[in-house]
């Protein structure tokens, strides 16, 4: 009889599917990898169990201890169940304007949430959760920090994408929040074939994606090592939605802006080069964005 599973042996080991009607050209191959299929249903599974569970070996935190961390809405998702699952308390803070279903997820799992002025963006939610880790009450993760977020993509993503496409990755494509997939990826495919190109993703000036983050200097992630990536495109609001809306209606793939903005860019890409193989994350799904105009008017 087959060992039975725990959730935590969910979290990994997504799908990549190639692409079938979004390429233009038949000698570029375009995959998206489906981190929606985690278990909390988006990437942010792999670095809020690598996070907790790091911090639980190595004595940091204990069983009934108190989190906090500032979230845009995936890691906080991901961080309430998996603490939930190691009977820890987390608090969450994060701006007011998120979804209500990002919002009302985080409460089933049982966390605490403080909503912050949507204005003041998630750098202010951040401060507010740094604040609260000084007052000796919270243990802060600390996810834009903590290499513990990029570790786990090194041990998991990166070898998966490397596993399952043969090696014949060409270009990685990602988007740039915390920044922890790029960095753990980047290290662990850079080390199979240096030729690998690094493509990071950032909203054009002015444009909101969630998930995508241009920061401000002083709120650049420390984990973020700018030579691990090769190049940045630039994506905006606009065809992030359209792209996701695409992805929907041509490809079936059901998945947030992020993923939008992400795939619009590895569209750019495969457009400049003869032939290749582009990997690029599907952050998400596409559930947690029905409350927000996302799909209205997808139709076409």
């Amino acid at each position: 009889m087959a060992q039975p599973l725990t959730l935590e042996d969910l979290i990994g080991n997504t799908p990549i599917v190639k692409l079938q009607h979004i390429p233009e050209s038949p000698d570029v191959e375009i995959y998206c990898k489906l981190e929606g299929r985690n278990p909390g249903g988006s990437v942010k599974d792999r670095a809020a169990y690598g996070m907790i569970s790091a911090a639980l070996e190595r004595g940091d935190i204990s069983p009934g201890d108190k989190l906090v961390e500032a979230t845009s809405g995936n890691t906080g998702i991901a961080l309430a169940m998996i603490a939930r699952l190691k009977n820890l308390h987390m608090t969450l803070i994060m701006p007011e304007n998120s979804t209500q279903e990002r919002i009302r997820t985080m409460r089933a799992y049982g966390a605490e949430l403080i909503l912050t002025p949507a204005e003041k963006t998630i750098e202010y939610s951040r401060t507010v959760a740094e604040e609260m880790g000084q007052s000796g009450e919270y243990y802060l993760l600390n996810q834009f920090a903590n290499p513990d977020n990029y570790r786990m993509h090194y041990r998991t993503t990166g070898p998966e994408i490397w596993r399952d496409t043969g090696g014949r990755i060409t270009h990685f494509v990602s988007s740039m929040g915390t920044t922890g997939t790029i960095m753990g990826v980047s290290r662990y495919l850079k080390e199979q074939n240096p030729g690998v190109g690094i493509v990071g993703v950032q909203p054009t000036e002015g444009s909101q994606i969630p998930g995508i983050r241009r920061w401000s200097p002083e709120f650049l992630p420390e984990i973020f090592e700018s030579e691990r990536v090769d190049r940045t495109i630039d994506v905006s609001e606009n065809e992030s939605v359209e792209m996701t809306r695409r992805m929907a209606r041509d490809e079936g793939i059901f998945a947030g802006m992020s993923s939008g903005g992400c795939l619009s860019a590895a569209v750019r890409l495969a457009r400049e080069i003869d032939s290749g193989v582009i990997v690029c994350i599907t952050c998400d799904i596409g559930d947690r964005y029905l409350s927000s105009p996302l799909f209205e008017d997808s139709v076409s």
